[in-house]
């Protein structure tokens, strides 16, 4: 027998209370069009909020110490203006079908200067009898200016908790060099309130003993490093047994360098499959590594071992202790077999024998010498290069001297090649470089900025500086750890000029400087990167102008609307004008809540 179907009860029509048109029965006894004139929705969301953001840093206030860095017109902004924004979250027990849901948001363009942000939000809701009312409305933000705690410590004398001293006992400041080049690369010092520079090293004060000890562990990956660490009792409350501390930690590096000339321990040498005991210092990272410039071995030197066994350079790679020289041959040496385990396929084939001759020798006497070495593939006829000249050099270790004597092997140790006009010999070669590096802000301390003192000390450094840039143009594992710019005026120039040197992929020679190594970007007149030295989170923003719109850390010449568009959130232009509020609507359902659909809000 087939089941018998029932017809679904029909709720009876009614007169409207207040037009008296017919309509189905309802809770309110009112039909929808005068129910929509009746109720409104929005009641109970604040149309007026307040935004607090710090004129230094540009990061907006989210909850107690709690501050986000966001751009205008973006996704993150929209998300922190709907979170402060009362109303929109319903009360705890309040039932579902009471509930107020956010299905559309979307920027209106207001004045740069007036401080304000506008959202216009459109709700929906369950109103009685069932019916959904739709409707739109107009939020304000305002905006007043706060300083958060990061930038509250950075401008009090003595507000930090953590301080890292970083030293290296040597006569030059290239390593720290390379060491300022990478922490920008990686955000290193991200956190610290502020960098202050001192002859033999750097200090880096920090506000949360958390943020320096990364920045340690950040070294130690970094060069080899030793670390000591101390702390001062600052105040303690009896009553509730906490201490206020202030911790200080001090953070050596190995004093050995990229180049310097080295006489290992015979246990380390033996340790490194017996690598010659006349080493080169090829590159300083996590490890040391170091090079055997006769035979083209290699080797690994750990922080650990170092500071087990202690020693000191035999030659550090000084500008007065390098000599240039000049290439008059280059003939390929060829070897049976492999001298040694770490001496590979590929290490042999760079050997060469190289003619050299002094410089200064020149066209005044026919003196050269045939050493070998392992930057020979690099080198060819008319090439300049720097090296160590062992018999005119005075050395402080009678073993190594012995050792030396004994054997004419290695009298000239080959260390770098020169590139550019530094090779030619031109007196503005450093202005020639089609490159450039991006440099922290930091302070000097007080005992540099002082007469003599400081002049001295600003030509020592300019020295260092201009020896760095010497090793990154000969290096390019090293400059895979750093980033290189291109400097786009002295490319125009050289272009206009037809000097630019093209990249050819046949060129032997790895190490030179190629043009599609080098980022674009780099807009000097910005100043330093402060974002590495005290500005949370924030990569070089601009100086704060108060004459400005929002301190002018924003570039309003971009055209309006064009991160809502990218974030996929709507944009009402200047010309179009918005109610304050709309009538609410009758819709047959519930739309796709904003903060869920991930076509228009969705984080990444």
């Amino acid at each position: 027998m087939a089941p018998v179907e029932h017809a679904q009860p029909q709720m009876p029509m009614i007169l409207c209370c207040l037009c008296g048109v017919p309509c189905q029965h309802n809770a309110s006894a009112t039909c929808t069009s005068c129910l929509s004139q009746q109720a409104d929705i929005t009641y109970g969301i604040t149309t007026e909020v307040t935004l607090h953001q710090c004129r230094s840093c540009q990061r907006w206030h989210k909850e107690e110490n709690k501050w986000l860095g966001c751009d205008l017109e973006s996704r993150e902004l929209m998300g922190l203006c709907l979170e402060k924004t009362a109303g929109l979250k319903p009360k705890r027990g309040t039932k579902e079908e009471h509930k107020v849901k956010l299905t559309d948001a979307s920027w209106i363009w207001t004045e740069p200067h007036s401080m304000r942000l506008k959202c216009k939000l459109t709700v929906q809701k369950e109103v009685d009898g069932g019916v959904i009312l739709q409707q739109s409305f107009v939020v304000e933000y305002i905006v007043r200016n706060q300083q958060c705690p990061g930038c509250q410590a950075s401008f009090t004398q003595g507000a930090w908790k953590h301080l890292v001293q970083v030293r290296q006992r040597v006569n030059h400041k290239r390593t720290f060099l390379y060491l300022e080049q990478v922490i920008i690369k990686k955000g290193g010092a991200k956190g610290a309130l502020s960098i202050e520079v001192f002859r033999d090293g750097m200090d880096f004060y920090f506000a949360e003993r958390g943020k320096g000890e990364r920045f340690i562990n950040f070294l130690e990956d970094e060069v080899p490093i030793t670390v000591k660490k101390s702390k001062k009792l600052i105040g303690t409350d009896v009553k509730s047994n906490i201490s206020n501390y202030k911790f200080t930690s001090l953070v050596e590096i190995a004093p050995l360098c990229k180049d310097d000339l080295l006489y290992l321990p015979k246990s380390l040498a033996k340790s490194q499959s017996s690598i010659s005991r006349l080493v080169l210092v090829k590159n300083i990272g996590e490890v040391m590594q170091i090079v055997d410039p006769a035979t083209g071995q290699s080797g690994v030197i750990s922080g650990d071992a170092f500071w087990r066994d202690q020693f000191r350079p035999l030659i550090t790679a000084a500008r007065s202790r390098l000599k240039r020289y000049v290439v008059l041959d280059q003939s390929p040496v060829v070897e049976e077999r492999n001298q040694a385990k770490r001496q590979t396929a590929k290490q042999r084939r760079r050997l060469a024998e190289l003619t050299l001759m002094k410089e200064d020798d020149m066209g005044v006497r026919d003196d050269h010498v045939t050493v070998r070495s392992h930057l020979g593939y690099l080198c060819k006829a008319g090439d300049v290069v720097l090296a160590y000249c062992l018999q005119d050099t005075n050395l402080v270790d009678d073993e190594a001297r012995a050792a030396l004597d004994k054997s004419t092997a290695l009298d000239i140790v080959v260390v770098r090649k020169l590139y550019g006009g530094v090779a030619t010999g031109e007196v503005d070669a450093a202005k020639q470089r089609i490159w450039k590096l991006q440099r922290l802000d930091v302070e000097v301390a007080e005992d540099l900025k002082k007469g003599k003192a400081r002049e001295k000390e600003q030509e020592k450094m300019d020295e260092d500086e201009e020896d760095f840039l010497r090793e990154l143009e000969a290096d390019r594992e090293m400059r895979d750890r750093v980033n290189l710019y291109k400097h786009e005026e002295v490319i125009k120039k050289k272009e206009q000029a037809g000097d630019l040197e093209a990249d050819d992929d046949a060129d032997v020679d790895d190490q030179k400087i190629r043009l599609d190594e080098l980022l674009d970007g780099l807009a000097l007149d910005q100043g330093p990167d402060v974002g590495a030295a005290g500005q949370q989170d924030q990569d070089m923003q601009p100086q704060f102008d108060e004459d400005q719109p929002y301190g002018g850390q924003y570039d309003f010449s971009v055209e309006e609307g064009a991160r809502a568009r990218q974030d996929g959130i709507g944009f009402i232009d200047r010309d179009t004008k918005v109610e304050q509020k709309t009538v609410a609507v009758p819709v047959q359902q519930f739309g796709t809540e904003f903060m869920k659909d991930p076509a228009k809000f969705k984080f990444t």
